[in-house]
């Protein structure tokens, strides 16, 4: 958890029940994803870092939001009255410290502005602390007015004045303020409103007339920013990949063409590690030292020991792992795998339910046949095995150490260590026939 100058124990309230309508989208809005993860996951872990306990605020019928948060306790607002009144369903685990209300559709909040905002709500006489923005367009955001260090009043766009307009400094939401307090002003905001909803920007008007000193921690725009459409969406998505970017890089990977590179929010890089071009990691993907990941590659679920070289164009899919010092090269896709060290699967070929022990090759355009329709079936093939070029072998199927499969085998029976399979049918010549039967096509071509 990050240091805080306070030994109070502190809530965070997820608000997590919103619809996503603007985005057209069945799925709620806080599943809605960046870099792998639904949105609220990003905001749990931030939160994580700084609360002593997390309450997530869902709609109803949210089971799969519900599910995301756990162990977290869920708290469902059945009607949809507004933010304020969305906080108040989860007063019962506000305790006896201080109070922080978070929204979902504000993924990106580091855990350092978090800990901030809370630092600051216990700096002696503050009352409640806010999170505030200068973005580059304020566009239509409420306006934070100040007096010195003290914030005054937020006012809404709409009602704003010109000069107030004229304030770039912007009301991101986010409030934090002693549990008694903020019981208090929430149950004071009214709904005299044009939607007829309780807002929790409210509460900073009732703490000022309550004469409580309210205070704004500033913090970039790029954390603060809201997501409610598919463009802003893409724009979170953006920041993001910059933000892994970079971290990567610091970390001591290369990136050749940073801008090209996605990451998923899980994605763990060993400094040393060399990314070309226009390779996408998915989730879950854990890459050791000194590897090479070479152009136009995609990876998931999966992990690549040190030294190992993928792609170009290669595909790691799931339960896959690749033993230090392999290589996979162009259009190779591995699924459900392992791969001994030293193993090399150069070219053109599929390779799922496999069992690949150290310094074998494979040949270019090599299938394991792994599903009979209904089940998968699992391919082992020993330490120094070399299997020829156009190669299927049917699972399941075992081949021993330093065997050798001819090109072109079809295996469907094991293969005894040390030995040669060729499972392919016997090389037929018929003179002249070949010549005779293209004629014949082009006949038949010719005349229609």
């Amino acid at each position: 958890m990050t240091s805080l100058p306070s030994s109070r124990p502190a809530t965070a309230v997820l608000l997590a029940a919103g619809l996503g309508t603007r985005m057209k989208s069945s799925r709620p809005k806080a599943m809605q994803t960046l870099a792998g993860q639904p949105m609220l996951a990003h905001l749990i872990a931030s939160a994580a870092e700084v609360f002593d306990r997390l309450v997530i605020v869902v709609g109803p019928d949210m089971d799969d939001v519900a599910k995301l948060a756990a162990p977290f306790p869920v708290v469902v607002q059945h009607e949809r009255l507004g933010t304020a009144h969305a906080a108040l369903q989860a007063e019962h685990w506000f305790g006896e410290g201080d109070v922080a209300v978070l929204y979902a559709d504000n993924p990106l909040i580091s855990a350092q502005t978090l800990a901030a905002l809370l630092a600051e709500r216990r700096k002696p006489g503050v009352g409640l602390a806010l999170l505030a923005m200068r973005p580059a367009d304020p566009a239509r955001y409420g306006r934070v007015m100040t007096q010195g260090e003290d914030v005054t009043r937020i006012v809404e766009w709409a009602d704003a004045t010109p000069d107030e307009r004229a304030t770039d400094l912007c009301n991101a939401g986010v409030l934090c303020a002693g549990a008694a307090d903020f019981r208090k002003w929430l149950h004071r905001v009214g709904n005299d409103n044009a939607k007829g909803e309780f807002y929790l920007t409210d509460v900073v008007g009732l703490a000022v007339d309550d004469g409580a000193r309210v205070r704004a921690v500033e913090a970039a725009e790029d954390e603060l920013r809201g997501v409610n459409s598919r463009a802003e969406l893409a724009q979170a998505e953006h920041c993001l990949q910059e933000r892994l970017r970079h971290k990567a890089m610091e970390n001591g990977v290369t990136l050749v063409a940073p801008q090209t590179v996605f990451f998923s929010a899980d994605t763990a890089l060993a400094p040393d590690v060399l990314v070309e071009p226009n390779v996408v990691f998915g989730p879950g993907v854990t890459v050791h030292e000194n590897v090479v990941i070479r152009a136009f590659s995609h990876l998931e679920g999966c992990e690549v020991h040190a030294g190992a070289v993928i792609g170009p164009y290669a595909r790691l899919r799931p339960e896959t792992s690749i033993g230090s010092g392999a290589r996979i090269g162009n259009f190779v896709e591995v699924k459900s795998a392992t791969l001994g060290e030293g193993t090399k699967v150069n070219h053109l070929t599929y390779l799922g339910n496999a069992r690949i022990g150290a310094h074998t090759n494979i040949g270019a355009g090599t299938i394991t046949c792994n599903y009979d329709g209904v089940f998968k079936h699992t391919t082992t093939i020993g330490n120094n095995v070399f299997v020829g070029s156009d190669s299927v072998l049917v699972a399941p199927v075992s081949i021993g150490d330093h065997a050798l499969v001819g090109a072109g085998s079809v295996v469907t029976s094991d293969v005894p260590p040390e030995a040669l399979a060729l499972g392919r049918a016997r090389q037929v010549n018929k003179p002249e026939l070949g010549k005779r039967f293209m004629d014949a096509r082009k006949a038949e071509k010719e005349n229609g």
